[in-house]
């Protein structure tokens, strides 16, 4: 971490937010390790800076600073976030844009996102229709197939049979 490790600073961070490995709980302190992480390019720590606006931990409650984390996060390739930001978006009734986030969570790897996705191109009636053309549900598959296919390997296969999690 003194190096400038943003895994190791994002790791750290959450012992201080879980109170663990001899730690005492202190919110506020992972929360400048969180957005030190996020800084060195942690896309983890810039999500988990948004749950923590969200949930008001170390901080005021405020979804406009959680929102703010959450895109720093999807832009440096965190997948949850692009999920949150795909509901946010939803809820707001600003459906292009959620589908946006939920293409591109899909086409990293995300099931759930797929299947909005598909359920959106099934869709026939209604506020959605028309947001998922058949092209970019057969490019989504695609790409979430392609993430699938680039996450296999023969360490995870023989993991797998030992019920160990990589």
């Amino acid at each position: 971490m003194d190096k400038g490790n943003a895994w190791a600073t994002n790791n750290f961070a959450g012992h201080y937010a879980h109170g663990t490995h001899g730690l005492s709980q202190d919110y506020h302190k992972a929360n400048e390790l969180w957005l030190k992480a996020g800084e060195l390019s942690c896309a983890g720590a810039y999500y988990n800076l948004g749950v923590a606006y969200t949930n008001g931990e170390g901080v005021a409650i405020d979804e406009k600073k959680a929102k703010y984390y959450w895109e720093l996060a999807a832009m440096n390739g965190n997948v949850q976030s692009r999920r949150i930001l795909g509901s946010i978006e939803g809820q707001a009734g600003n459906d292009h844009r959620a589908f946006k986030h939920y293409t591109i969570a899909a086409r990293a790897g995300d099931k759930g996102c797929l299947d909005v996705i598909k359920k959106a191109f099934e869709f026939k009636d209604g506020l959605m229709r028309g947001i998922v053309t058949k092209d970019e549900y057969a490019k989504t598959l695609r790409g979430y197939q392609k993430a699938q296919d680039d996450m296999k390997s023969d360490m995870r296969d023989k993991a797998a049979t030992l019920d160990i999690i990589l």
